[in-house]
């Protein structure tokens, strides 16, 4: 099973916000930080908006900013609000079934237990789960040369640059029941 590349750039937003969650978040930066197309970036911004999961703010010194604890934000949620299709098989799909096994097929059976399997494991996880906890802080003595950010990556001017690429594994919508 492949879940979409929006379902990926869904969780990679909220798992940056989750990780800079003391200040707001630009797109250009998530476009710069992950590689991707600031349009697209806009489109996901905006459906996470709609959803109540990202608080946007227009304007100069705008941004977004990830909404509620990072704690109750399910993943299995997330993809099933970003997947549009979980049908791994034709049979999912009455409408388009053509399969003259049905009738006595045990592997749709066989595929909806898996997928269940596969969101229950998701449902058990929260974004907080996915964000690598910020290092330490950097202590006295460093000589204040340095200064690590949230990110755990220091500038020499002692200022903050965005961390690590954040990665996401797939994850799928509400199964067909």
């Amino acid at each position: 099973m492949r879940l979409a590349d929006y379902t990926d750039y869904t969780l990679r937003v909220l798992m940056y916000c989750a990780a800079h969650r003391e200040r707001l978040v630009t797109v250009a930066e998530l476009a710069e930080r992950h590689r991707l197309s600031r349009n697209h970036l806009m489109k996901i911004v905006t459906d996470l908006a709609r959803q109540g999961l990202l608080e946007t703010t227009r304007g100069r010194g705008g941004g977004l900013r990830l909404l509620g604890d990072p704690r109750a934000i399910r993943v299995g949620d997330v993809v099933r609000a970003a997947e549009t299709d979980f049908r791994m098989v034709e049979c999912f799909d009455a409408d388009a079934d053509r399969c003259t096994l049905s009738a006595s097929c045990r592997l749709k059976s066989l595929f909806r237990m898996a997928l269940r399997a596969y969101f229950d494991e998701l449902d058990r996880k929260t974004l907080a789960d996915l964000v690598t906890p910020p290092p330490p802080a950097v202590h006295a003595g460093t000589g204040g040369a340095a200064r690590a950010g949230r990110s755990g990556i220091a500038d020499k001017a002692g200022g903050r640059r965005p961390g690590r690429r954040l990665r996401a594994a797939p994850v799928p919508r509400t199964p067909p029941r």
